[in-house]
């Protein structure tokens, strides 16, 4: 089996579906060895946020020497980002590997496992392999029923930002959402939390009561920013007085602080994360994607933000960095999210909107998000590719106003590929 070979077998339909349940994740891992039990982890959930923390985490745990695992999802350009040790991807080679000792084991049981169940465990096999010092665990879209939720009691559970999304499957208030993440709280863990709405604290805070673990709150009153401009930000938190990130947007600065509250954690519990690690490992820290710059003259950004809490961290960031300037939107949006309100926090800034199909079989066809943009009397136009709308949002926007491209992960990669591909697209 090689690496495309593997992915194919991931990908294809006998492991296709979204089944809630942890019973085929612990049975496959049994078969396994249970490679979990071997590693220690952050565990990182969380509506809003999570793959920024978990960039911060792992990146400061690098540079504190540790050997770091970082298992994300979905990935923007190669399936192999979401499986990595030390910044590189998983090679193809040790893809195929572990996909071929796992094939049979999957394929042997009775209630065969989805395909994120089976990447779940494909990652922890590689990282136990490995001898990875530390896992820095991204959560799916839940927490009781993820797959992720496998694994024996984390050293520290990092909780970003509650919000709704994904309503069908986990509730339609911040409070029943909480309650589902906050399932992966296991007693003999830490948990460090985003600041959040009262009614989420509480859920948070009777869990940790519950499983007699401490709890920490990112505390808003200690996070000074001293400098915000599209070279990056630096701020002031507790006893750091000079905090640099490269992230863009307020909401980043208190992501950082929740992953520096995961290291002190750590500090808590025995283990060495110096203060230089921290300051050079957030310092160090890129995530693709989360208001990122591609261009100038006009200035493009891209940015993965997908349901309406997100769009308006977006539209906020937008304000901040781009007084008075119009945006020209290239939007792309998946069936089952709430586009509707996405769409009311974008509308007073723009000018026009180039709608895409994301990369995704649940994806809203251009046309019919053009169509839904038509009924609210705001221009529009529908592009049959991505690589199309890319282009038209340049022809759109001139010297004078902003493009962003949110809506969807799924369309992320390739807006990228066109900064690095087409002529005249250079990277700032």
């Amino acid at each position: 089996m090689t690496g495309q070979e593997a992915i194919a077998y991931i990908h294809s339909t006998s492991w296709l579906g979204s089944k809630p349940g942890l019973s085929r994740t612990r049975e496959l891992l049994d078969r396994l060895g249970h490679p979990e039990c071997h590693l220690t982890f952050i565990h990182v959930v969380g509506t809003n946020g999570k793959g920024s923390v978990s960039a911060f985490c792992a990146q400061m745990l690098r540079a504190a020497g540790y050997k770091t695992g970082l298992y994300t999802s979905p990935y923007l350009t190669r399936f192999h980002e979401r499986i990595q040790i030390d910044g590189e991807p998983i090679p193809d080679k040790s893809l195929a590997r572990i996909i071929t000792g796992i094939r049979p084991h999957a394929e042997s049981m009775i209630d065969h496992p989805t395909e994120f169940e089976l990447v779940t465990a494909a990652a922890l096999l590689y990282y136990y392999r490995s001898g990875c010092q530390f896992v820095v665990l991204e959560a799916g879209m839940g927490g009781r029923l993820d797959s992720t939720n496998a694994i024996p009691s984390p050293a520290v559970v990092a909780v970003t930002r509650i919000g709704l999304d994904h309503t069908e499957h986990l509730g339609d208030t911040p409070a029943l959402i909480a309650v589902e993440k906050a399932d992966v709280i296991k007693r003999g863990c830490e948990v460090v939390l985003y600041p959040q709405e009262d009614e989420v604290t509480e859920v948070f805070a009777r869990r940790c009561a519950a499983e007699q673990v401490p709890l920490t709150i990112a505390d808003a009153a200690q996070l000074d920013a001293l400098e915000d401009t599209l070279a990056g930000q630096v701020f002031r938190y507790k006893d750091f007085p000079r905090l640099s990130i490269r992230l863009l947007g307020a909401h980043q600065r208190f992501n950082a602080a929740l992953a520096v509250e995961a290291m002190l954690a750590l500090r808590r519990q025995g283990f060495s994360v110096p203060d230089d690690a921290i300051l050079s490992g957030l310092s160090q820290t890129a995530w693709p994607g989360r208001f990122e710059v591609l261009h100038q003259a006009p200035w493009f950004v891209l940015d993965c933000g997908h349901n309406p809490q997100c769009a308006q961290v977006c539209a906020d960031a937008l304000r901040h960095y781009f007084p008075g300037k119009r945006v020209v939107f290239l939007l792309g949006v998946l069936r089952d999210k709430d586009y509707h309100d996405l769409i009311s926090r974008l509308a007073p800034l723009a000018t026009h909107f180039v709608t895409v199909t994301p990369d995704s079989p649940r994806a809203l066809s251009a046309q019919e998000l053009a169509d839904v943009l038509s009924t609210r009397a705001l221009p529009c136009t529908a592009c049959r590719t991505i690589e199309e709308g890319v282009m038209k949002a340049f022809q759109l926007a001139g010297t004078d106003r902003v493009i962003c491209a949110l809506g969807s992960l799924y369309m992320a990669g390739r807006v990228r590929a066109c900064f690095s591909a087409a002529p005249g697209y250079d990277s700032i």
